[in-house]
């Protein structure tokens, strides 16, 4: 298996092979490695992911976490219908065994914590399409930033940013515009077997939920338990109290059944086999309290990321769409290096 060159941790751990449960653990990888939008109706990008699914799975994926781009469409049903034909692309290319969970963000246009009833109605068709999309796929997961649009700071009505204290206050009242219209898709995700697990996003990315916690005490005012949270190793060391909290929201997540996903991110949002993740304190906590699939999640510095994330890291670059860059991994290189190192590290515990 080939490492990333300058790795610290050898691609040497054969996907499967390690001694104890943690070893069968599902990992899946996120497809934004490679696009922010699957183009759904296009014949041949079809082909280009189920080229890159191919490939990754020899490398000892057993699925992908599949990004639902946020087209500012009314059409929802049309969409829905796209994402069915590339499930039968996948399915006639032989993949009917893989396994997929889909990404999904509230936006400006689709916001379910906006003060208009109107545009939450908006938001809460928009979400119930993204479920739908979910179950087309054959995916059983949806998470994501699903409660305030992502990438998207409050300011007041004189244009001045909201932030601490101010910001605290500014979100208690569309926490609660936004908690029905979660129940809402949570009693309608329950009917196509799907789970909701929202996304707690660093600061950089989102001026709330941040942390798990917050997640929590939103679904405090959510009855249905469809409706869970994403637990992000990025997100919670940018994030994050400190591990003995970190610790007791996962208990208490899981306690309550609301721990739906688990992802593996570095904090760069690069390859994660060379990064400062807490690997002992962060699997520690999720892995006896959570038996569903993990998540490689890696934003690599495609054109979508570049000006959002604020990348400086050099791209990984992709074999069949990028010209191969001397002395600089490929997208397929670093997803095996990070599939190695977390193996690696399960096997630890």
């Amino acid at each position: 298996m080939s490492t990333v060159p300058g790795s610290t941790v050898p691609g040497t751990t054969v996907p499967g092979t390690t001694d104890g449960l943690n070893a069968e653990r599902d990992v899946y990888l996120s497809f934004f490695m490679f696009t922010t939008d699957l183009r759904p109706g296009d014949d041949e990008y079809a082909k280009v992911i189920i080229r890159h699914i191919k490939k990754l799975r020899e490398l000892g994926y057993a699925g992908f976490d599949m990004p639902i781009f946020p087209n500012d469409t009314r059409d929802h049903q049309a969409e829905v219908d796209s994402y069915a034909r590339l499930k039968q692309a996948l399915d006639r290319a032989g993949l009917q065994d893989v396994g997929f969970t889909t990404n999904v963000a509230a936006s400006r246009t689709f916001d379910p914590s906006s003060v208009y009833g109107d545009q939450r109605q908006v938001a809460l068709a928009y979400l119930k399409s993204r479920v739908d999309i979910t179950a087309v796929l054959g995916a059983t997961i949806m998470a994501g930033p699903i409660v305030f649009p992502y990438n998207v700071y409050p300011v007041t009505d004189f244009g001045e940013p909201i932030w601490s204290d101010a910001l605290h206050a500014w979100t208690r009242a569309r926490y609660l515009d936004a908690q029905p219209i979660l129940d809402e898709v949570g009693q309608y995700a329950a009917g196509q077997g799907v789970k909701l697990a929202i996304e707690p996003v660093d600061h950089w990315e989102q001026a709330a939920p941040n942390m798990v916690g917050e997640v929590l005490r939103f679904l405090d005012g959510v009855s249905s338990r469809q409706v869970g949270v994403c637990v992000d190793s990025a997100h919670v060391v940018l994030g994050s109290s400190g591990p003995d909290e970190f610790r007791r929201d996962v208990l208490e997540a899981s306690g309550a059944g609301r721990l739906n996903y688990a992802q593996v991110s570095a904090p760069d949002r690069g390859a994660v086999h060379d990064s400062w993740i807490p690997w002992r304190e962060f699997l520690g906590a999720i892995v006896p309290a959570y038996d569903g699939p993990l998540l490689i999640e890696i934003f690599n510095a495609i054109p979508a990321f570049l000006s959002s994330l604020r990348l400086t890291r050099r791209k990984f670059w992709i074999p069949g769409e990028d010209e191969p860059v001397p002395g600089v991994a490929d997208a397929y290189e670093a997803a095996a290096a990070s599939i190695d190192a977390l193996r690696g590290e399960l096997g630890k515990l």
